[in-house]
Order: structure tokens, then sequence, then C-alpha cells
């Protein structure tokens, strides 16, 4: 297969997938939608596979679309990148990249885009500090931040990442020992294991009516003051938590762990990426910005 051929076909693919439509893929590119449909059709005879799914609702990626939609996104953006690296004229970014990182972005989403990241742009030097303390970016000498929750006022400019929920999480185990969990006020005959960033009483919201919180007063059994190890315990059988969905997902897929409570849910809490940089955003940090987007996006489907 000449793969070189079928690279323009792989970008409308990416758009009319992330799109949903070929009709709204189509105006984006620029195309008419019978164009657009015909290199969707020619990829998927190139590739010998079905990767859309088309229905009277729509559209749906099939498991070969979603899985070379990952991989045509990286590309989209690189494309992107590439121009943007010409119109900025600059050298190859070089040197320390400085950031601070919260411990629940840590393994699924910021180390997978650092990794891409120096592949890309080799001469940079990632400096991390993992802490769920904020840090001054200038007092720290940092050059970028993830932030979760909503933003104070700053000097610094904030980029949306995405936004994450939170789900309530034990071992088969765990509750074979201690019994099942049916509604908010069970929590208090259980273990509840907390995070640094939950206190009590602790807001529960049904996940049918976000606007609508229950307070829980929960005597907590354990806490911890980051995410690996406040997962760490329930893992271990210790008891009940509530925890990003992307910090979980795994573990839900490969039945390490199961949903407790599964129609309610915690706060759903913004992501932001916060840097320093007033002007135009060096090449290697707007590259940065996209992939933790990229991965943060892929963390929580």
């Amino acid at each position: 297969m000449n793969n070189v051929r079928i690279v323009p076909s792989l970008l409308i693919f990416a758009e009319v997938a992330s799109q949903k439509s070929f009709t709204l893929a189509a105006k984006n590119l620029g195309m008419s939608k019978s164009a657009t449909s015909q290199q969707v059709k020619r990829l998927e005879e190139e590739v010998g596979q079905q990767l859309l799914s088309r229905h009277t609702r729509g559209m749906s990626l099939t498991s070969a679309g979603r899985r070379l939609l990952e991989r045509c996104e990286l590309l989209r953006d690189q494309v992107d990148l590439a121009f943007e690296e010409l119109a900025c004229s600059q050298e190859m970014p070089s040197g320390r990249f400085a950031l601070t990182i919260p411990h629940s972005c840590e393994k699924d989403i910021v180390i997978p885009a650092l990794s891409q990241l120096c592949k890309e742009f080799p001469k940079i030097e990632p400096d991390v500090l993992v802490t769920d303390e904020g840090k001054d970016l200038i007092q720290n000498n940092l050059d970028v931040s993830i932030y979760a929750g909503e933003l104070k006022d700053s000097n610094y400019r904030a980029l949306p990442i995405g936004t994450a929920s939170e789900s309530f999480c034990a071992t088969h185990k765990y509750l074979q020992q201690h019994g099942r969990i049916v509604k908010p006020d069970d929590l208090l005959k259980h273990q509840v294991i907390a995070t640094s960033w939950q206190k009590s009483p602790l807001s529960v919201f049904e996940s049918s009516a976000l606007t609508e919180n229950i307070f829980v007063a929960v005597d907590y059994f354990a806490k911890t003051n980051t995410l690996p190890s406040t997962l760490g315990m329930v893992l271990h059988d210790m008891g009940v938590a509530l925890l990003p969905e992307f910090a979980t997902q795994s573990a839900f897929a490969s039945g390490q762990l199961v949903r407790v409570l599964p129609d309610y849910q915690g706060c759903q809490w913004p992501f932001y990426m916060v840097h320093r940089f007033q002007g135009e955003k060096p090449i290697h940090v707007a590259r940065f910005y996209q992939l933790a987007k990229h991965y943060f996006a892929k963390a929580n489907k």
C-alpha cells in the first residue's frame, strides 16, 4: 500500500469522525459532501475495513475506526504544527521545559504527552514537578502548569484542556466482605477513602440532575494526599473511593474495579493548561497543549 498517497484521506476521515457528520466536515474542509464521502469510502477500501457505521441516527465509529482516529488526530495536529512552525520561523526548541502537574494527570495524560513531545522536539529537556499544590510560574521558574478546578484571577494565560467527572469505585472482594452500596447514605456504613481535595460532608450528584447535590457526612476511614495512593488502597480492597474517571477507566475495563452507585457521581472538574507567555507561545508549548488535550480526551472516553 502506498501510505503517502492516502494521507489526505486520513485527514478527511479524522474531520468526519470528529464532526460525526459528512455535511459539517465538508463545510470545514471547503469540499463538497460527495467528495468528502468518496474520500472516506476510498480509505475504507484501501484498509479493507469499515471505519464508520452509518445509521438512521447518524454515524458512529467502528472499533477499527476508533483505533485509526487516535492516530489521525495526532497526524492532523502535526500537519497544523508544521505550518505554524513555518509561519513563526522559529528554531528547533531546546533546553529546559519546566512544568508542574497534579498527581491525577501524571500517568495517563502528561507522561504520554511528554513522550510524544520529546520525539518531535528531541532537544527539549522536561523538568516535571508533580504536586497538587498551586505553584506560581514566575517564582518557581516554570513554563507551564496543569491546573484542576476553577481558576483564580491570574495574569497568566489559561487554555481549557477538558472536564473530568468522578465515579465511586471499589473491588468485588471489598463489596463481598462489607455489603452492597445502594444509596449515598449507605456510604456511612462503609470504609470511604478520601483524596486530598475531598472533605466531609461529601458532595454527591445524581447523574441525571447535576445541579442538585446531596451532602453525605462521611467519617473517612483513610485519607491520602495523592491520587495513585488512593487508587492503590482501593485496589487492595481497603474501601470505596470517589475518583476521576480517567484514573479508573483501565481498572474498570479489566474488572479490577466495579462502579459503585452508578446513578451518582462527584463534582465535574475543569482542567486547564496555564502558561506564562504573554505573546506567541513557543512552538513546543503549543504542541504540548495539543497533546495534553488529546490524551485527556482519550483517558476520559
